[in-house]
């Protein structure tokens, strides 16, 4: 089995919106709904649980009931941290499934998630054990203390910038791992890493990478929401490879 678990309980106060950036509506369609209908409609997701901010669990069953999202199973509390609301999710679906079975950790708010991201995630996990969508570095990357001025390049000289990747989600994991990591977390004081597989690295674990896409993006500021609307009517030239 394959399940999804969707984090969107975030209260997006870099959007500086009234309501939740998940909540948003693009085209008369909340993100987090264009984010569901990519799992619902992949034929390998055979169940969702979503990760929601506590007073809007309701307004996402009535949204996914309109929209028709049948595998949504269930809705869990968020938590306090990043970490602690994806540990409520994996918590949650460690009641219902079995150890073998392959959790697909995504964001709500990255709604342009493809069939062949899913696909890759899922296939690279059954694989490698874990799979974590990511694109290939071209910038390059300072480290500053005050986002204003900075003397630090993030990586050492002697390292090549192709050596460096962009984590994206979703993020596979077999459920037995992913329950493992975050006990082992509270036993080792871990409370805040970023993602799934920055914590699998804290605790010195390995990770595989899958297939992402510049087009996966992550609805965080105004300005890529506007990015976002600008993608959903683009449609990819046919003599584009």
């Amino acid at each position: 089995m394959n399940i999804a678990i969707i984090i969107a309980g975030g209260k997006g106060e870099r959007m500086h919106q009234d309501i939740p950036k998940q909540f948003i509506n693009v085209n008369d369609k909340p993100v987090i709904i264009y984010t569901l209908e990519a799992f619902q409609a992949h034929p390998d997701i055979d169940s969702i649980f979503v990760v929601c901010l506590d007073g809007w669990h309701e307004i996402l069953r009535a949204y996914a009931k309109q929209f028709n999202i049948t595998k949504l199973e269930e809705i869990v509390s968020g938590g306090e941290t990043g970490q602690a609301s994806i540990r409520n999710g994996v918590y949650a679906v460690k009641e219902k499934y079995s150890d073998d079975d392959i959790v697909i950790v995504h964001d709500g708010i990255r709604p342009m998630v493809s069939a062949e991201i899913i696909s890759d995630c899922i296939a690279k996990c059954k694989l490698y054990g874990s799979a974590v969508a990511a694109i290939p570095c071209v910038e390059a990357v300072l480290v500053t203390d005050d986002k204003e001025k900075s003397n630090s390049v993030f990586f050492d000289r002697n390292k090549d910038r192709n050596k460096l990747m962009r984590i994206q989600a979703p993020q596979a994991f077999h459920l037995k791992k992913l329950v493992w990591a975050h006990e082992e977390a509270k036993r080792r004081n871990i409370t805040n890493s970023v993602t799934s597989c920055t914590l699998m690295i804290e605790l010195g674990e390995t990770v595989y990478f899958s297939a992402g896409s510049e087009k996966n993006i992550k609805l965080t500021t105004v300005e890529d929401i506007e990015i976002f609307k600008a993608l959903l009517a683009t449609k990819k030239d046919d003599w584009l490879k």
